[in-house]
């Protein structure tokens, strides 16, 4: 023993010096990765700026670490029972972290191929002069797939409308909120998603509803749900497979939210049986993804600890909880679509990142279209990224009727200044996950884009493009005005490939 007391008297000591000699940097990343890494990937300096850091991301953070804030940025400890507290020494050990390491402004991310001013894939139709009476604030857009038939929802007066063949609008179904999800089970049968409030409040107020919308006005209507936390979408489903149709519910809430399975009973009732109760479930699809004949779920979720997570059916009432892509918590996501683009069996993961409406309003590099292949056993790898500036959504589909698939995307938080044109843009598969991005100058001053839906509205065999106009509102660039069409609730875009 007297042998190895030198040793270890010399590994204590180095330890020691060590642990007290660790660099302001080294000490912030350390702590970061504690306390910010046990709730969510911890976030690099780099993927924000010094001012988004030091004066709103960390002064929001601060509370839920125990850390009072006064004078917008200045810390004091403020115990909360319950929270992960951290000591006001390591709290500012970590504010020195970003402030020292973060960049003055964002370098914008290189595309790797420039956009194309040649898209005539489409045409635009506009709606008659009737229908743009009003500031549009278009909340959702829907194609039937079974008629064409295109259904839309405004924040303002919340109604849903339906458009004839000459695009003019007629009230279809009056709301008690906005709709903001329409998922269709028959020709006239769909669930209809109601967000309740705007408002990143938690006031539990959102409706789903099966409605029936050339029904009679008595039958139009059926309530499957009340009192949701600002839900977003909606999707039928029998998942304990009793013959009785059961709903996926995403509430997004704010502080408060889930993902949620409103399952029928013998009476026709609904009781509310939760999957995940945290906020920001933002989208989700229903399909037997293990292939043992039970409807799973894969579902994304933008708020704190951002990802998309596998839930597998246990066939006893509940699921099995599998992370599958987790993304840091400004990463923004805003949606997904499960599509096999490579055409090997396995179903791939299309991305969207691009929210700006929250602490760090600013333009992002990271912020675009993703793709990640399926490698088998529901791993995934990241094959192809194109940047666009504050993308929403994105929908792979063969518009070209090539016999590929190609990806069309739009982005409300789009580069107004500089890219107006990125808030449209068709990337057209030249090759086995090789895109081309083509835009046309005739959108840009035709509305800005906050939904998108595809269909067959013409009925000639190819998939049209329905685009909604929330055209006020959630500038995050300084000194800009819009100069598109205020008026315009929604635009088609026919295609014109047969």
């Amino acid at each position: 023993m007297k042998t190895l007391l030198p040793f270890i008297l010399i590994i204590v000591s180095a330890t020691i010096y060590t642990s007290c000699t660790l660099s302001k940097q080294e000490k912030g990343k350390l702590l970061t990765e504690k306390y910010c890494g046990s709730c969510h990937l911890p976030v690099a300096p780099a993927m924000l700026d010094k001012i988004t850091w030091t004066k709103h991301v960390l002064p929001a953070m601060a509370p839920k670490l125990g850390i009072g804030v006064w004078q917008e940025n200045q810390y004091f400890a403020k115990p909360v029972n319950g929270a992960n507290n951290v000591s006001i020494e390591d709290w500012k050990n970590i504010v020195a972290y970003y402030k020292e390491l973060s960049p003055d402004t964002l370098s914008p991310a290189k595309a790797p191929q420039p956009l194309r001013e040649d898209l005539q894939l489409f045409e635009l139709l506009q709606p008659t002069a009737d229908s743009q009476l009003q500031t549009a604030m278009t909340t959702m857009v829907s194609v039937n797939p079974f008629t064409g038939d295109i259904y839309s929802s405004t924040e303002a007066g919340a109604t849903l409308y339906k458009w004839d063949r000459q695009l003019k609008a007629s009230p279809a179904i009056k709301l008690q909120s906005t709709a903001v999800n329409m998922s269709w089970r028959a020709a006239d049968t769909a669930s209809l998603t109601c967000i309740g409030n705007m408002r990143a409040v938690d006031v539990p107020t959102g409706v789903l509803w099966e409605v029936h919308p050339a029904a009679e006005e008595s039958r139009q209507v059926k309530t499957i749900g009340m009192g949701l936390p600002r839900p977003v979408q909606s999707i039928p489903s029998d998942f304990n497979k009793d013959g009785r149709t059961d709903y996926l519910v995403c509430g997004f809430g704010h502080n408060y939210g889930g993902l949620y399975v409103l399952q029928q009973t013998a009476d026709e009732e609904y009781t509310r049986q939760p999957v995940w109760e945290v906020p920001g479930a933002i989208h989700a699809v229903v399909d037997d993804f293990d292939k043992d004949g039970w409807p799973d779920v894969m579902a994304l979720f933008a708020y704190g600890d951002e990802g998309i997570w596998l839930f597998t059916n246990d066939h006893k009432g509940g699921f099995k909880q599998q992370p599958l892509l987790r993304f840091p918590p400004v990463q923004g996501s805003t949606g997904f679509q499960v599509v096999d683009m490579n055409k090997d069996g396995l179903p791939d993961i299309l991305y969207t990142a691009g929210d700006n409406g929250d602490y760090s309003m600013e333009l992002k590099p990271f912020h675009g279209v993703y793709l990640y292949i399926n490698k088998g056993d529901f791993s995934f790898e990241q094959a192809w990224f194109y940047p666009v500036n504050g993308c929403t959504k994105a929908i792979a589909a063969d518009f070209d009727l090539d016999g590929d698939l190609d990806i069309a995307s739009i982005a409300f938080f789009a580069d107004l200044k500089g890219h107006p044109e990125e808030k449209f843009i068709l990337f057209k598969q030249e090759g086995p996950i090789k895109f081309m991005p083509h835009v046309t100058p005739a959108l840009s001053g035709a509305g800005r884009w906050i939904c998108m839906d595809a269909g067959d509205y013409d009925r000639d065999g190819d998939p049209d493009i329905v685009l909604g106009n929330y055209s006020k509102g959630f500038i995050i660039q300084d000194d800009f005005k819009p100069g598109w069409n205020l008026n315009t609730p929604l635009i088609l875009l026919r295609n014109v490939s047969k």
